[in-house]
């Protein structure tokens, strides 16, 4: 297991690529952050988490399957990483931070322009919702609007 890479991995570089050629800017592994996130984007108050789907027990998903060797032990693992995540993720809620989830199966080829736009998209609905003033006018400039 000492061979198997927790930071910069393919499907992390895939996301990290996107995101910087989209102009989002990032910091990667952000120490003083409960998980150590992925990326962290601080304009967007937005932390990303890209899983591997064995690693972290992505359900129901193809490439989510338990050795037959040893079972006890990696059921264990995982069930424990699983609650590690959860965790870190309510942490970084009750610190105002939201966090996104990218697994490993969503960045196939197949469906992983679909992932990356709907993660780019996500992080521009966050950024208008925190930063998006409500528009107002008082009653007279609207009467004077209507008249004309």
């Amino acid at each position: 297991m000492s061979a198997i890479k927790s930071r910069n991995t393919k499907p992390e570089l895939l996301v990290r690529k996107f995101l910087f050629s989209r102009g989002f800017r990032y910091r990667l592994n952000h120490p003083r952050l409960p998980g150590h996130p992925d990326l962290v984007l601080r304009k967007y108050r937005t932390v990303i988490f890209v899983n591997g789907c064995f690693w972290h027990g992505h359900e129901e998903c193809k490439y989510y399957r338990l050795p037959k060797t040893n079972v006890g032990f990696w059921q264990t693992k995982i069930e424990r990483n699983k609650k590690r995540d959860i965790e870190e993720q309510h942490r970084l809620a009750s610190l105002g931070w939201h966090c996104i989830t990218v697994w490993e199966c969503q960045l196939k080829p197949k469906i992983r322009q679909q992932t990356l736009e709907a993660l780019a998209y996500t992080l521009n609905h966050i950024y208008l919702q925190d930063h998006a003033r409500p528009y107002s006018m008082d009653e007279e400039s609207l009467l004077r609007v209507a008249e004309e």
